[in-house]
């Protein structure tokens, strides 16, 4: 929806002044609705004085509610405490996110004890996840007796992944057909759900939303007949539902949970490849058309950075094209483009400011892959130094955590560490049992008795 026409405003802030919209701190900003909308005199006045804040922490406020995106994760301990202090005061939900989406191992702890202090629930929820799931030296950083006990009180994401698998009949007993996650502590997978009868994983879209997993557009036969329902899993009850498919029928769709819904991108029907894109609310249970992709495309690449959502096109003569998908405009921006050799396979995730692009390389090279880091901030592209061993498709799998990227196949699950653009081989684990295609995935589970270890079975 457009903004009103622009009103000006003088703000004063710790001695500086700032020129601002009045409409858009009313439109953002709790603290200057409740002030405009109050009837009082002050409600009249084209000066502002606000004595309670600091000039850098507002400063910062702006630039956000204006739609820049200020380089946050590298600030000192001084202006990520003010742009908080802000968030709070001003009550800017747009600032909130922001901070939220700007941590990082090196200030989430900072951020952690900063949120609870000022009652930032949001903030401080999501630091205290991002602390969960790193190095415990994270944890022992806070200062806050609260947010200690907290960040104690939560669930760590697990590494979760399923096989390709298709419908299978009632009467047949398929013992394969489940979700296994890993138990890093006995280095062994163990079984934790079994597929619904009708479900395929086959050419499906799968992501995860607010802790749930979403299938959608698998196909069963030769003819690639598209099964009509979604599915949901929840971890918490370990139970699944069926949900409603989207309006164009779908297989080989990337599929993204995205700031509270799930987006279907492109794919294929007919064995005809398409551009559409359908957004799915599960508050509503409804499916609706956004943006076309600029081209038509199957099993698109996508991933997420400081709280934008990203895909990688192929084009001809071997671009790479990555592209944003803007949701308050609806529309589909350009990023960067890089000239690469395309091959088999690819992937891409994300780190901080960084996108890395996975394919297979160089030249018909299968066995090892090449990585590609696109830099948001600055919008140059680089290699990352040696090739990594793809035996299967290993580094096609991969999911980010904190600063750690897991990748699997059938010998390993190889866990990297993200240092200075770089990854480094961390630690090596069990490979997962089960053969065929993965998908991988995090879950925070809940706690209990663990499943059984998922038992090896021979390839097809």
């Amino acid at each position: 929806m457009p903004r009103g026409p622009e009103v000006p405003v003088q703000v004063w802030v710790d001695n500086e002044l700032f020129q601002a919209d009045q409409t858009l701190l009313v439109e953002q900003c709790g603290f200057f609705r409740g002030l405009f909308r109050s009837g009082m005199r002050e409600a009249r006045a084209s000066v502002v004085r606000l004595g309670a804040l600091s000039a850098g922490g507002f400063r910062t406020a702006l630039r956000v509610l204006r739609g820049e995106r200020p380089e946050l994760a590298a600030a000192a301990d001084d202006e990520l405490l003010q742009a908080v202090e802000c968030a709070a005061f001003l009550q800017a939900p747009a600032l909130a996110r922001f901070l939220e989406h700007s941590l990082t191992s090196d200030n989430c702890s900072l951020l952690c004890d900063a949120a609870a202090a000022f009652g930032l629930r949001d903030v401080f929820h999501s630091a205290a996840l991002f602390i969960r799931d790193g190095a415990r030296e994270l944890a022992a950083a806070l200062q806050s007796p609260e947010a200690r006990a907290y960040v104690a009180s939560l669930r760590p994401s697990t590494y979760v992944a399923v096989s390709t698998h298709t419908p299978t009949p009632g009467f047949l007993e398929d013992a394969s057909r489940t979700m296994c996650y890993l138990d890093e502590d006995e280095d062994a997978w163990r079984t934790l759900a079994a597929l619904p009868l009708e479900a395929s994983t086959l050419l499906a879209g799968v992501a995860t939303l607010d802790n749930k997993l979403y299938i959608v557009g698998g196909v069963c036969g030769a003819s690639k007949e598209v099964v009509e329902p979604g599915f949901c899993y929840d971890p918490d009850g370990g139970t699944w539902r069926e949900f409603a498919s989207p309006h164009q029928p779908r297989y080989d769709t990337a599929l993204a949970g995205f700031d509270g819904r799930l987006y279907a991108i492109g794919g294929e029907y007919q064995r005809m490849p398409m551009s559409s894109v359908e957004c799915y609310d599960p508050g509503t249970g409804c499916w609706s058309f956004v943006a076309d992709l600029p081209q038509p495309a199957t099993g698109v690449p996508c991933a997420q950075a400081r709280g934008r959502l990203f895909v990688c096109l192929w084009r001809p003569a071997d671009i790479t094209a990555v592209m944003e998908y803007a949701a308050q405009g609806d529309r589909w921006l350009p990023v960067a483009e890089l000239r690469r050799s395309q091959s088999y396979g690819h992937c891409m995730v994300a780190h901080r400011d960084s996108l890395y692009v996975v394919r297979n390389g160089p030249s018909d090279d299968f066995l090892h892959c090449a990585i590609d880091c696109l830099n948001l901030a600055t919008g140059q592209w680089t290699s990352l130094p040696g090739q990594f061993v793809n035996s299967k498709g290993a580094l096609f799998t991969a999911v980010v955590r904190g600063d750690t990227v897991y990748t699997v196949n059938r010998v390993s699950t190889l866990v990297y560490a993200i240092e200075d653009g770089t990854w480094r081989l961390q630690r090596e684990k069990a490979g997962f049992p089960r053969p065929g295609s993965l998908q991988t995935f995090l879950l925070r589970l809940p706690p209990g008795t663990p499943g059984p270890v998922a038992t090896p079975l021979p390839e097809l």
